[in-house]
């Protein structure tokens, strides 16, 4: 089942994806919704984020070549993490599919995207072991983690390298049914591939870090959980369209402008 939130007769809604067109529903998927006799097409209505999450979390360095790359960079030896180490991310910074990426007239040129996959909780989660663990989500979707790297070696934290306002697209929709050992990331920039991953391939699984982050914290329905990236990434620029597809999930697409242009 894929699970969409868009705004349509001027009202933000939850619906159901089914081909071209979504069904509407009564309530939603995390605090339970009844079907409706209501189809739209998707072309008629406004995409947007598939949810505004609680809580917005972030894996970081969780893919190998990914993790070596940033330390190569760095100057420095590689060394992969140790722990299931968790971050965050600001609400402020989404954006939905279609929606653009707004690059500030400041930034370097050092603006690159990173394709994550991205878990969706659905029910609320405490102390559950790794084989309990994806028993708290609803789905997956598809996120954009767009990094402006010159001040993320500057500042002293994130704050504007991995938060700025445009700089989370995610969606389009929250897959329920994907086969995540299946799954690719694929990241395209002007219709050019970049990469393409194996979406599972972490250094820290999904279990691993539900069941490291409940020891301690208790997830809510609609927190998302970022599961970091693979491989070296390259600089976006205005006029730019970056594509982040995951198999069995879809595609996110934005386009890139920079302030001023």
């Amino acid at each position: 089942m894929r699970w969409m939130r868009y705004e349509a007769d001027g009202a933000i809604r939850y619906g159901i994806v089914e081909g071209d067109q979504v069904l509407d529903v009564k309530g939603d998927p995390f605090a339970g919704y009844e079907k409706t006799s209501t189809k739209r097409a998707l072309s008629s209505v406004k995409v947007l984020v598939p949810v505004v999450p609680p809580t917005f979390y972030a894996a970081g360095l969780n893919y190998p070549e990914h993790a070596i790359a940033a330390a190569n960079k760095r100057g420095e030896v590689p060394k992969l993490p140790d722990n299931a180490d968790i971050g965050y991310r600001a609400v402020n910074a989404l954006i939905a599919d279609g929606e653009p990426i707004v690059i500030p007239a400041d930034a370097t040129e050092r603006v690159q995207y990173e394709g994550e996959i991205v878990a969706v909780v659905g029910k609320k989660a405490k102390n559950l072991s790794e084989d309990e663990a994806l028993s708290c989500l609803l789905g997956y979707t598809i996120g954009n983690d767009v990094s402006e790297r010159s001040w993320q070696g500057e500042d002293r934290t994130l704050w504007r390298a991995k938060n700025t306002d445009t700089f989370k697209p995610m969606g389009p929709w929250i897959e329920t049914d994907l086969d995540l050992d299946a799954a690719r990331t694929i990241v395209r920039v002007n219709g050019e591939e970049k990469i393409d991953f194996p979406s599972n391939s972490m250094i820290f699984s999904i279990p691993t870090f539900i069941a490291r982050m409940t020891k301690y914290m208790t997830l809510y329905p609609g927190d998302v959980i970022w599961m970091g990236t693979e491989g070296a990434t390259e600089n976006i620029k205005h006029g730019d369209t970056v594509e982040i597809e995951i198999t069995g999930i879809g595609v996110l697409r934005n386009p890139v402008v920079r302030e001023g242009k």
